[in-house]
């Protein structure tokens, strides 16, 4: 039987911009976690703990964090609860209604956060009408929703909204195995220029301990170096907590899951596979077929705000039904940090910086979480560059139309990726020059093409159902008699 502990809830705060998500994540790590650790907090790592009544609460420390959005396109879990802040002197806003959207997708349980009550403008009827209109029903309001009513700037509220999460995580019975390897998910990585590879581990499961070796996709590491959230040195770091390990032989993705091996073979193997399997999967294009439709996310930081109304307007004349262009922040300003984080949540984001300054620290999170920065001093530049980028990322839009299926009955010859075959056509028709499918047992375990076609020895550019054929193909894949083409144009 498996030994199961009490794990710690990981919590992730989201919500509009404004309202308050960053404040709030303030005020309980400077409240509820020690001042002799907060001042050993040197940088950030992602994310940290707070002492709440004696039990433990793991914030992701990043509003929204990025990781936490491409966690659910990767199909892992992050976070065992979500806070949703919603302004109570601005009500629901659209990043609201997105953030509820992603929690409702994860199916983590959740709790709203009345934030700004202490505003005078606050508005908390109205505020939990437009959560009801928005799907949200609050506890004694005709549904099961837990909501707190908060200041972050001044602290009211948030020990009841730390109770509650403490009771949700109660219901969700949170339990982890001591005695299995951990195994959790990168929500941070960067190059540190004295120490290395330096990335920040949230373990789902199991103990991470020293002299273990740890692998996320394409990259390992033996934890030589472990620290906890503090960046004090630790033996062992347990399930629910962050874990910093420095020593990756290349940068860990962020989002990636990763695993835990007690033998550096065992660990070289897991890496290699994974290796092989991202190779294979760059290999790979999927055809896109008609009516399916690029997204770019572009955010836009301008000199002044009518630089902004002028790219907009640029932007308005791109858009077609192949390509939906969705602004997803467009003011006046330099490029910082969060509005990095901010883009990284769409899987397709372009930041236009124009006559807009982007700081250093901005520029190595957007390396670091692949988010491309242009910059430009001139209106029709964006225009043209943003046409081409159009071109650059739309795959090729194709129709495959099948034709029919053949038997094969002979093999002939065979020369490397040549063949000589001979069939018979089952159903539809066999063209020249058209591709196929290879079924064995119905199954798909290749595709080639057809070279040349004869019927009767003759040259032919068809062959209709229940016609004998003879071919020249060209696979990678072994064809065998019994074998079914599955033929397409």
């Amino acid at each position: 039987m498996k030994m199961q502990n009490e794990r710690p809830p990981i919590v992730v705060v989201m919500g509009h911009i404004d309202h308050g998500k960053t404040t709030l994540l303030d005020y309980m790590r400077k409240s509820n976690v020690a001042a002799k650790e907060t001042g050993g907090i040197t940088q950030h790592i992602g994310a940290y703990e707070v002492d709440h009544g004696g039990k433990n609460i793991t914030f992701l420390d990043t509003p929204g964090h990025e990781a936490f959005s491409k966690m659910r396109s990767r199909g892992a879990a992050i976070a065992d609860v979500a806070v949703l802040v919603v302004a109570a002197d601005d009500s629901v806003k659209p990043q609201t209604k997105e953030a509820l959207e992603a929690i409702k997708i994860s199916k983590i349980s959740y709790a709203v956060a009345i934030n700004k009550i202490d505003k005078p403008a606050a508005n908390l009827e109205k505020t939990k009408n437009d959560l009801a209109e928005a799907g949200v029903f609050l506890e004694g309001r005709g549904g099961n929703v837990p909501f707190v009513e908060i200041s972050a700037k001044s602290g009211t509220g948030v020990d009841q909204l730390l109770e509650t999460i403490l009771l949700l995580a109660e219901m969700e019975n949170l339990k982890y195995n001591p005695s299995l390897p951990a195994a959790g998910v990168v929500i941070e990585s960067h190059r540190d220029s004295k120490r290395g590879v330096t990335s920040t581990l949230l373990l789902r499961d199991g103990i991470l301990k020293k002299g273990e070796y740890v692998v996320s996709g394409a990259a390992l590491s033996k934890v030589r170096i472990l620290e906890d959230f503090r960046g004090q040195s630790v033996s062992e770091v347990k399930a629910s907590s962050p874990a910093v390990v420095v020593g990756f032989d290349k940068l860990p993705l962020v989002g990636s899951v990763f695993s835990t091996h007690l033998l550096q073979k065992e660990a070289m193997d897991a890496q290699r596979k994974a290796t092989e399997l991202i190779g294979l999967k760059n290999k790979t294009v999927a055809p896109t077929f008609v009516g399916e439709r690029l997204v770019l996310g572009i955010l836009i930081k301008t000199d002044v705000l009518g630089s902004s109304e002028a790219i907009l307007h640029e932007i308005d004349k791109l858009r077609s039904d192949a390509c939906e262009l969705k602004v997803l922040r467009a003011e006046a300003g330099d490029v910082t940090e969060d509005d990095i984080k901010f883009a990284s949540s769409s899987e397709k984001v372009l930041v236009i910086a124009f006559r807009a300054s982007v700081g250093k620290a901005a520029k190595e999170l957007a390396e670091r979480m692949q988010v491309e920065i242009k910059s430009f001093k001139i209106i029709y530049e964006v225009a043209d560059f943003l046409k081409e980028k159009i071109k650059e990322l739309a795959p090729p839009e194709i129709q495959v139309s099948t034709l029919g299926k053949a038997k094969i009955i002979k093999i002939f010859t065979v020369d490397k990726s040549k063949k000589i075959i001979g069939g018979k056509v089952l159903e539809g028709v066999l063209k020249n020059g058209a591709r196929f499918n290879i079924l064995r047992r119905e199954n798909k375990i290749g595709e080639g093409r057809i070279e040349n076609l004869q019927s009767g020895r003759i040259n032919v550019s068809q062959v209709e159902a229940q016609g004998e054929f003879g071919a020249q193909v060209s696979s990678k894949t072994s064809i065998v008699e019994g074998d079914t083409l599955d033929i397409f144009e």
